[in-house]
């Protein structure tokens, strides 16, 4: 895909799922991402994205020379901080900088060039892209450079069903215990079915406990269980990779997103009403055919959700030179 021209900044904070989505989409942009991890500071940070003025003083002393001149030509952000400063990008650039922010700035999007927000965010706008899932880089090269990666999990009995457990948000309670041993009695239920391996995996939300207790309740059945860095390597990649199935806890939008991009089946165990955000997610996904239950029954392969590569093909166009800038 050819790139935009000129330097390109992603700004984030510390959340590895935004970092993932800019970068993600800013390496399919430009040549050359230089990413920035900024937070603001008081009086910015109660108001963030609301008060754009300040430049460098809404960051603390230590990152205010990240924040300065030479401006680039694009910016993407992602996450409410990150929309402070693509937004104060718009006037300190006097308008050269093509700004594009990621997820619902929870203000009019017309103060950037363009934005890109999930459908269960129910942003509209002449500037906003919207995707059913978030941006993420999984295709086929990215996929295969997991089993390469990951060579030896070929070995494991197939079907290889990748288990990616996230962990309690408000809203979603998967550390009680009454979850814990529903999901590992439906998991060993296809595993008798099915045979295989079942490859778990935490995130970094994940408590210690719930993987303690799923490496004692999956104890004996082929496959990996991957908790941490005592573990060795995370194989996430990998895992991904050679999956025949994939099982992904409801919490997490990334994570789902990320396996339903994969092109095989996946499933989750939902045992409570969700958050209506998440449950509006969940809705457009089951819409799509490309999430189910658990226990039920569903083809091994399904038409891989990629929406990454046809969002930067339309900023290409929206933000090629000569293209209005927004307010």
């Amino acid at each position: 895909m050819p790139k935009l021209q000129g330097p390109c900044w992603a700004i984030t904070d510390q959340a590895a799922g935004n970092q993932r989505q800019a970068l993600t989409l800013a390496e399919m942009l430009a040549p050359e991402a230089r990413h920035l991890v900024l937070g603001s500071r008081a009086p910015w940070s109660w108001l963030a994205p609301r008060f754009p003025f300040g430049g460098a003083l809404a960051l603390p002393a230590a990152q205010r020379e990240l924040f300065a001149p030479p401006w680039p030509r694009l910016a993407i952000g992602c996450g409410r901080d990150a929309a402070l400063f693509t937004r104060m990008l718009r006037r300190l650039s006097q308008g050269r900088c093509r700004t594009v922010q990621i997820l619902d700035p929870r203000l009019d999007p017309v103060h950037w060039d363009a934005v890109i927000a999930p459908r269960h965010d129910q942003l509209s706008g002449p500037n906003v892209l919207q995707t059913i899932g978030s941006l993420n880089p999984v295709d086929e090269d990215w996929l295969q450079d997991g089993r390469d990666a990951c060579p030896t999990l070929a070995d494991l009995p197939r079907p290889r069903i990748g288990v990616l457990i996230g962990g309690p948000r408000r809203g979603v309670a998967l550390d009680t215990e009454a979850y814990l041993a529903r999901l590992t009695e439906l998991l060993l239920a296809r595993h008798a079915r099915e045979g295989g391996s079942l490859l778990v995996l935490a995130s970094r939300r994940t408590p210690s406990a719930m993987m303690t207790a799923l490496r004692k309740a999956l104890a004996g059945v082929p496959g990996l269980i991957w908790s941490g860095r005592d573990d060795g390597r995370n194989p996430y990649h990998g895992v991904l990779g050679w999956a025949d199935r994939l099982v992904v806890t409801p919490d997490s939008v990334n994570m789902l997103s990320e396996a339903c991009a994969v092109g095989c089946a996946v499933h989750t165990l939902v045992a409570a009403p969700l958050p209506p955000k998440l449950q509006r997610f969940h809705a457009s996904l089951r819409e799509a055919g490309l999430l189910h239950d658990l226990d039920a029954e569903a083809p091994l392969r399904q038409q891989p959700l990629r929406e990454t590569a046809a969002i930067a093909r339309t900023l290409r166009q929206r933000l090629a030179p000569g293209q209005p800038t927004g307010a």
